[in-house]
């Protein structure tokens, strides 16, 4: 299974977690498959809380392209092409491109089966 951890932190955490993770993969002890997106400031951590409903619409429709998305989810294809660069830019989603009639064709992706938030207080 793998999962995705989203948190808030500070840019010092985000290297000192980094230098911690680096030492155990070093070392051969890495336990289980988890990737974390750790936000460094509030209005993009607000934006992806707000928009986790299109995750949702990706990993159950599984949606063939970023248009057929944005017809399920009654939004502008140009709106939800600007959200899908920022889920894409911090690993959110993946994009895969295929070709279909002569087109690029983009099939945004979830690779993950869970998601959990790890927002301690500092």
């Amino acid at each position: 299974m793998k999962k995705l951890i989203v948190s808030v932190k500070t840019p010092t955490q985000v290297r000192s977690d980094f230098k911690k993770a680096l030492k155990v993969a070093r070392q051969g002890r890495l336990k289980g498959t988890h990737f974390e997106i750790a936000f460094d400031n509030q209005k993009d951590f607000e934006r992806f809380a707000k928009n986790l409903g299109v995750l949702v619409a990706i990993l159950n429709h599984k949606p063939k392209s970023i248009y057929e998305l944005a017809k399920i989810l009654n939004k502008d294809v140009s709106n939800l092409n600007k959200l899908i660069t920022f889920f894409e830019g911090i690993g959110a989603i993946t994009i895969k491109t295929s070709q279909e009639s002569g087109r690029a064709v983009k099939r945004p992706v979830v690779e993950y089966d869970q998601i959990e938030f790890d927002l301690k207080a500092a």
